[in-house]
């Protein structure tokens, strides 16, 4: 089969898999969200990268860009729990098991990473629309401009790929 077919179907499971109720894929366009949604689409997001960002380290023997924004997913994660202790909402636990795909080659490691990252800053970009405290919109607008900054790092990171397209992957659930 086509790599680029193979590419498209692994990217459509991955957005399956990602869930339409988990993540970033649970915030959409014309809706209202009260915070503790957002805070949970926010932490399950953040969580979410930092799985497929280990994974893929652990998967490909990776080491930067995914290590130091691996880095950068565990501070997002704690100013999201501050905002749960500001706000006494209670933590809840996110489990990504279910939903982490691992690709069949870096270069789609790569690319992933660029439609997490994209998909990240729209649901920020929703969320600012909200009627948010300070605060809340002042940790929104941080993790936004991150993200765009992972992106570019990612980006980056695919147009000096020199991946060969080998199936390198060894991970059960690949996209």
């Amino acid at each position: 089969m086509n790599r680029n077919l193979l590419l498209t179907i692994g990217l459509i499971l991955g957005s399956v898999l990602y869930a339409e109720d988990f993540g970033s894929a649970a915030a959409k366009e014309q809706m209202n969200y009260d915070l503790e949604e957002m805070l949970l689409y926010a932490l399950e997001d953040e969580h979410m990268a930092l799985a497929e960002y280990n994974a893929l380290m652990k998967e490909f023997d990776l080491d930067r860009p995914y290590s130091n924004i691996a880095r950068s997913e565990e501070t997002h994660i704690s100013y999201l729990e501050d905002l749960y202790h500001n706000h006494d909402l209670r933590i809840p636990e996110i489990d990504t098991d279910e939903h982490l795909v691992l690709p069949a080659s870096e270069r789609e490691a790569a690319e992933i990473a660029v439609q997490a990252e994209i998909n990240n800053i729209k649901m920020y970009e929703i969320f600012l629309k909200q009627d948010l405290a300070e605060d809340v919109a002042q940790v929104f607008t941080q993790l936004k401009s991150a993200s765009e900054n992972h992106l570019e790092a990612f980006k980056r990171q695919l147009t000096s790929s020199t991946d060969s397209g080998q199936n390198r992957g060894r991970g059960k659930n690949r996209a």
